[in-house]
């Protein structure tokens, strides 16, 4: 059983419903918070690297603002009797500064700036970067002026100065095109899914849950409700307390909210075999975790632990000599299962892609909707349009025709996976073993792609590293707040794209700012130079030693996709099947490794309120697990200001 929202609009019509949301003052007000979300990101990500707010699926400050907006808006209204925002234009606001941290984001243009200046900046006689691939590396889209690249690794020094700013343009408006593309093409597909998968199939989006009961015309009954108050003030309390630990450490600590270390209770082999191990009970996640269904939360902790398991017969057996040739092939199983999962997407869907070709071809005369019709067409070409930028983007960097066309192959099915997991189950996605080019290197070898194919998908590595801001997910859930919040469509995509162009120039602005000022290498604690490394680290050992493909390696691939199938094709057949195919992807690909014993806690939450108290008592729970989730988030992002007014690192509720 899933758990329903609480209850966000009304029946009788409001304000959202005439003017569909999207009007001048929330656009306004939109663009205002979107560069103070921006810095506000850098600062704590980059510099003090606390909070890590944009490596969860639900955004820690775009919630936090949204909170603060709502409050005065209330206060609004109350002291002074005017009409203030309506739900559907707070929820326009929230959409934009969600964008705002996609492009911001911890994986997103943070990332970018880790790589983009990396292998000038790093190149030594020592690690023969120029010899080994400068020759391939396409510098209209690398910084590779050395003087301006001091000031950014080095500080005490600006982006606006001495010229500095001028090496970085090219590189910037070329990687900030390819974005915007990017974008557009995911929100075409978006557009082409909604349908089928918010009216049609009626997924649950549990990620949407909160802002629609934060915003929603009985807002006011969500913020009197003493049970979200409860959540709210237990969250509130373990981070204050924890917070005080930090900045006092004779202060108490409660470890186990925040990365308990398993390891001495694993200490001896064969248990040792399993590495670092860790449990976190964090608050947000338990309640994020109460709106996902049972049998995801019992597959993604259930098979975490037969994953360590698996590390543990590896010892038993001496299957860990193959360490260094990759067991225990987890990066080779993820990879298969969540191309498995896209897979079993792409065929579950043929039927309404054949309604989506019908209805483009008819344009205004398809009579069941030309609108959608016409906005189907629209998609479609934008994705044709995208492609052939693609295609010859990726060729003018260095790429052959074939290589692009199965790189962004499998970085859209990825994509596509991922944004089904978040709309349908609402789970992290952390992604980190699985990746295009790892893929194309486990099946083809590194000597097959060759020098030049291999130093642009080094190269954009930053895009896809872990995917936790991943655009597309976001945007498909800001289509289901459109639903519920009743705005209006066609203005939505609008914003949205209006938005992503200002967000990735605030992005811009503020990892220039930040690094100029503190030191990529000085001050900031938080600067991505680990993506620059993976990079380009990798790209060298390629093409210095090479990568074969190995027959262990391409049948744990295999595997991988066998058991989502698998799991796909017995869950159909037997009702109650317990075991989810998206929680062993999950599972097997460190999206886990954080949150699986707080998903076992909500799990057991969960169905023991069924089990005991039936659908009122887990219905009438839901507004205390919304509780913890803002509560979490409001004395996260509290320390996340007071941190830089200090001048010091502060708590961080994550990671």
């Amino acid at each position: 059983m899933v758990a329903q929202p609480v209850p966000s609009t009304e029946s009788r019509p409001t304000q959202a419903s005439r003017s569909g949301g999207v009007t001048l003052r929330a656009v306004l007000i939109g663009l205002l918070i979107i560069p103070i979300n921006a810095f506000w990101i850098t600062v704590v990500e980059v510099r003090w690297y606390s909070l890590d707010g944009t490596c969860l699926p639900l955004m820690v400050t775009p919630l936090f603002l949204l909170f603060v907006l709502v409050l005065g808006n209330m206060a609004w209204r109350r002291l002074l009797g005017r009409a203030g925002l309506d739900q559907g234009e707070l929820l326009v606001i929230y959409i934009m500064v969600v964008i705002s941290g996609v492009f911001a984001a911890h994986d997103t243009v943070q990332n970018l700036f880790g790589a983009i200046g990396h292998p000038r900046w790093m190149a030594t006689p020592e690690n023969r970067y120029e010899e080994f691939f400068f020759q391939y590396l396409p510098r209209w889209l690398f910084v590779m002026d050395k003087e301006a690249l001091e000031g950014f690794y080095n500080g005490w020094s600006s982006p606006w100065q001495n010229g500095n700013w001028r090496p970085w343009v090219v590189p910037l408006a070329w990687w900030g095109l390819f974005l915007l593309v990017l974008v557009a093409m995911m929100l075409a597909i978006n557009v082409l899914l909604r349908r089928l998968w918010t009216e049609h199939e009626k997924l649950v989006f549990p990620l949407v849950q909160l802002p629609l009961a934060m915003t929603g015309e009985a807002s006011t009954g969500f913020f009197r409700n003493r049970l979200m108050w409860t959540g709210f003030a237990v969250a509130f309390a373990i981070g204050t307390i924890n917070g005080l630990h930090v900045l006092f450490p004779t202060f108490p600590y409660l470890g186990w909210f925040k990365q308990k270390d398993l390891s001495p209770w694993f200490w001896n082999r064969p248990w040792n075999a399993m590495g670092w191990k860790m449990a976190a009970a964090y608050p947000f996640a338990i309640g994020l975790g109460y709106f996902m269904p049972s049998d995801l939360l019992f597959s993604c902790w259930f098979f975490f632990i037969l994953r360590s398991l698996w590390e543990v017969l590896g010892a038993v057996t001496g299957w860990d000599a193959a360490r260094a040739k990759g067991f225990p092939y987890f990066r080779e199983m993820s990879s298969g299962a969540w191309l498995a999962l896209a897979i079993t997407l792409v065929m579950a869907t043929r039927p309404h892609w054949r309604r989506i070709a019908e209805a483009a071809l008819a344009g205004s005369a398809w009579k069941e909707d030309p609108e959608e019709a016409r906005r189907y067409r629209w998609a479609l070409i934008t994705l044709l349009v995208g492609a052939v930028f693609l295609m010859g983007f990726a060729m003018a960097a260095g790429m052959q025709p074939g290589y692009v066309i199965l790189f962004f192959g499998i970085y859209f099915l990825l994509s596509l996976a991922m944004t089904r997991v978040r709309a349908e189950l609402g789970s992290p996605h952390e992604i980190y073993f699985v990746n295009p080019q790892q893929i194309m290197v486990l099946l083809f070898g590194s000597a097959a792609l060759g020098p030049a194919n291999l130093t642009v998908i080094s190269g954009m590595y930053w895009l896809h590293r872990c995917y936790r801001s991943h655009p597309m997910p976001n945007q498909l859930e800001a289509f289901k707040m459109a639903e519920g919040g009743r705005i209006h469509l066609q203005r939505l995509l609008a914003v949205t794209i209006l938005a992503s162009v200002v967000s990735i120039l605030a992005a811009y602005w503020a990892n220039l700012q930040v690094p100029y000022a503190a030191g990529a290498q000085a001050k900031c604690l938080g600067f991505k130079s680990w993506v620059g490394a993976e990079s380009f680290e990798r790209l060298k050992q390629w093409l210095d030693t090479g990568s074969k493909t190995e027959l262990p390696n391409l049948m744990a691939f295999a595997g991988g996709a066998l058991v989502v199938f698998g799991l796909r094709t017995l869950r159909t057949a037997f009702a109650g099947w317990p075991f989810h195919p998206a929680g062993y992807a999950l599972a097997v690909s460190f999206a886990m490794d954080y949150f699986w014993f707080a998903f076992f806690l909500a799990w057991l939450f969960k169905v023991s309120l069924i089990r005991f108290g039936g659908r009122r008592a887990h219905v009438g729970a839901i507004p205390f697990f919304l509780g913890l989730v803002l509560g979490d988030y409001t004395v996260g992002s509290l320390w996340a200001i007071l941190g830089p007014l200090l001048g010091v690192a502060t708590y961080k509720i994550f990671i």
